[in-house]
């Protein structure tokens, strides 16, 4: 889609995904630590007073990865846990116990 390597790998790529992940201040983070504690993605979001991005561009990532042929396992184990009422631990197993890749 005419991305570059260096975009993904600054500030605005990497670095806004460790950001998200690790900081406690991050609405993404907080939305998975709840759904880890067990609440459901409805309960989170009504207490929320802000949006967490992640919950709604979830399905436009796995949009855009199927239309293009991108695989993205750890995109479809989200979309599973905030779509499907998977549960966070049968996301983990399913990603760690898939065949392994390349990758």
């Amino acid at each position: 889609m005419g991305g570059s390597r260096e975009t993904f790998a600054g500030l605005a790529g990497m670095g806004d995904l460790i950001a998200t992940c690790v900081s406690t201040r991050s609405r993404n983070h907080r939305v998975g630590v709840e759904l880890g504690k067990g609440r459901k993605i409805d309960d989170i979001i009504a207490d929320m007073n802000m949006v967490a991005e992640g919950v709604k561009t979830t399905r436009a990532v796995l949009s855009l990865a199927e239309r293009y042929g991108v695989e993205m396992p750890i995109s479809t184990q989200v979309g599973r846990v905030l779509y499907d009422g998977a549960g966070p631990r049968e996301a983990v197993l399913a990603l760690m116990t898939r065949e392994a890749k390349s990758e």
